[in-house]
């Protein structure tokens, strides 16, 4: 089956911590700090024409007044080209991803102007930049070294430089790969049910639940903690900015041990099954219950699907939205409609006398469905 689609090329990420000098640093600083100018300029520039002319303006038509634009501003010439056209490209996928809302029926979306604090990434493509080693040039900028906790594979398409919130310095690189070559799955069909006891029960009666690790609540109090410091410093001041990159360090550790947890539960699932069913939920909605909000988000079912889709793309395995009316009250036994409220957690059926966990039978429908 999969011969022909495990010798076609994928697209993969590579990403990298690095150690830069001050100057470096004030460098990289300064091209992001053009890039969000140019952003908002550009996102400016679109909204007037449309308000007064009635024109609605594209990445081809701003990128070609680029030149004419760095001729007027020459602080903006130091930039690469290549970045500033990829600013332009940022904003029209927004745009796109604006229109393709409005096409669903959707609220909202439409780009908004970014603070300097928010445009933490500049993309540079074929030129540019140099790799020696675990060393990265990039002109007018600097040098990049890079923990190399893994080899770069591939060809290599953009380099990307990244700024996070705690001020740490990413280099990654999107390179075209050979497409993974996966095992045939040992099983076959297999239904999942996300909750927040657990954090998935599948329909296989050898598998056990998995839990929930709750990360976000774990280090709430933590949290909590250093967002009071935060809130007791001068603005300004620095040590305000020191509280602040010791909050960001603490959420940038519940990222990475959720993202973590995550995909290690879609390789589970990817490896072992040919066919994965899931709920096809409304995640968007379910967050407005101010009861549950906290735990849902902590729990990031949306992040588990993406990955679980991507994931089941490359290895050639088929994924399944199920539509998830009904599939608590549902009996996998019998079909009858067994009502009952969350804090049910056992489904027993009087017509068929099936007696087991309620997520269980949740799972047993959607593998069906």
């Amino acid at each position: 089956m999969d011969s022909q689609a495990n010798s076609k090329k994928v697209r993969k990420t590579f990403k990298y911590k690095a150690v830069v000098s001050k100057t470096t640093a004030a460098h990289a600083e300064q091209w992001l700090w053009r890039c969000q100018q140019l952003y908002n300029l550009a996102l400016e520039q679109r909204v007037l024409a449309y308000k007064q002319f009635g024109v609605n303006l594209n990445y081809n038509a701003q990128s070609a007044e680029l030149p004419t634009f760095k001729r007027e501003f020459p602080e903006f010439a130091q930039v690469g080209s290549q970045v500033l056209q990829d600013v332009l490209e940022r904003l029209e996928k927004a745009f796109q991803h604006f229109y393709d809302n409005c096409k669903k029926g959707e609220k909202g979306g439409f780009p908004r102007f970014k603070a300097r604090s928010r445009y933490d990434s500049f993309t540079l493509k074929t030129s540019g930049w140099k790799l020696n080693e675990n060393y990265l040039t990039v002109s007018k900028v600097g040098v990049f070294k890079l923990n190399l906790s893994r080899p770069i594979e591939g060809k290599i398409k953009t380099v990307s430089i990244h700024r996070d919130s705690y001020g740490d310095w990413w280099v990654c690189f999107s390179c075209i790969v050979e497409a993974k070559k996966y095992p045939e799955p040992c099983k076959g069909k297999v239904g999942i049910d996300v909750g927040l006891k657990h954090f998935c029960v599948d329909s296989d009666p050898d598998s056990q639940a998995i839990a929930n690790p709750r990360y976000y609540r774990k280090l709430k109090a933590k949290l909590r903690r250093q967002q009071r410091v935060v809130s007791r410093r001068k603005k300004g001041s620095n040590r305000r900015r020191k509280a602040v990159k010791h909050l960001a360090k603490t959420h940038r550790q519940i990222a990475n041990m959720r993202l973590d947890f995550l995909h290690k539960v879609a390789n589970h699932y990817v490896l072992n099954y040919s066919e994965i069913h899931v709920e096809a939920l409304k995640i968007r909605n379910m967050v407005k219950n101010r009861h549950l909000s906290m735990s849902i988000q902590d729990a990031s079912w949306g992040l588990f699907f993406e990955l679980l889709e991507y994931k089941a793309a490359e290895a050639g395995r088929q994924l399944v939205k199920v539509n998830p009316r009904g599939t608590s009250q549902k009996c996998s036994g019998c079909g009858e409609i067994v009502p009952k409220n969350l804090a049910v957690r056992i489904h027993s059926c009087k017509a068929c006398g099936l007696d087991i966990d309620r997520d269980e039978n949740a799972a047993r429908n959607i593998k069906a469905g």
